[in-house]
């Protein structure tokens, strides 16, 4: 009994300390794991990445690829500054990356590191519309979705050590729990939560992207493209995506607010 008390002070206070703000949503983030070990890890694995892939250098391909990525930096930082964040970034080392690969998709890591496949581009079709593919990563990075997703899956292992100390005396039930948990865990908190982080990255890039000077509506266009691409895509609530249809919908409602957004910076024309 001592010792599920102590795992339940234990577990309890670890969610106390361990947790930081988001400067978009103000809201209390996971941070079980610092970014000073995590960022130092991003980096090496970033640059472990390239040296074996493709990277399309000195094109004009490449060349859109770090001027989007910077402006959406620069508008990123812009935002913060405005808002109280001042210093936000200092230990962020942007750098944007094109890889010759048909896989649609592109992904950021911790501390400004993004990638972005060849693949993707006949979708984006044009600036704006990398603009909102890279907006999103970037705010991937910005909130700290990586280290949220490192925090949760310690704790997605707490809980499950816990619970077979807890029935350590009981085989039988200790094979439900760990059944029970992992398929309840996995769809009630670890795929809800990514959902979560995917829908948050869509607002908040679709502000910087604005504030980059894009039109932001053309996010919404984007994904009805996408959308056309996807075949046999699973439910929602077994992704750890929304669906196309949600991101749509979603993105739609915020186009008037992420200008309004943008018009604080004097940003009121918008390319496409």
């Amino acid at each position: 009994m001592k010792l599920k008390k102590s795992l339940i002070i234990l577990f309890v206070g670890m969610l106390i300390v361990a947790c930081s703000t988001n400067p978009f949503t103000g809201k209390q983030t996971l941070a079980l794991v610092p970014n000073s070990q995590i960022l130092p890890m991003a980096f090496q694995q970033y640059n472990q990445f390239l040296a074996e892939h493709d990277v399309v250098k000195n094109t004009s391909e490449s060349r859109m690829v770090k001027n989007v990525g910077n402006k959406i930096a620069a508008a990123a930082e812009r935002y913060l500054n405005a808002n109280g964040y001042a210093g936000y970034l200092t230990d962020y080392r942007w750098e944007y990356n094109l890889i010759a690969s048909e896989d649609k998709n592109a992904w950021a890591m911790p501390g400004g590191k993004v990638v972005i496949y060849t693949g993707i581009l006949p979708i984006t079709q044009n600036e704006a519309g990398l603009a909102a593919v890279m907006g999103h990563e970037v705010a991937h990075a910005l909130a700290n979705h990586g280290q949220q997703r490192m925090s949760a899956a310690q704790l997605q292992q707490i809980g499950a050590v816990a619970g077979n100390i807890a029935l350590a005396d009981n085989p039988e039930n200790q094979q439900i729990f760990n059944t029970a948990y992992g398929l309840g865990s996995n769809l009630g908190v670890m795929l809800p939560f990514s959902r979560s982080h995917e829908t948050e990255a869509d607002h908040i890039g679709l502000i910087l992207m604005a504030i980059a000077g894009y039109e932001p509506a053309v996010a919404a266009e984007l994904w009805q493209r996408m959308q056309a691409q996807q075949q046999g895509a699973p439910p929602e609530f077994l992704s750890t995506h929304p669906s196309s249809s949600t991101r749509i919908q979603n993105i739609k409602s915020w186009v008037p607010s992420a200008k309004a957004e943008a018009a604080k910076f004097g940003v009121t024309n918008f390319k496409r």
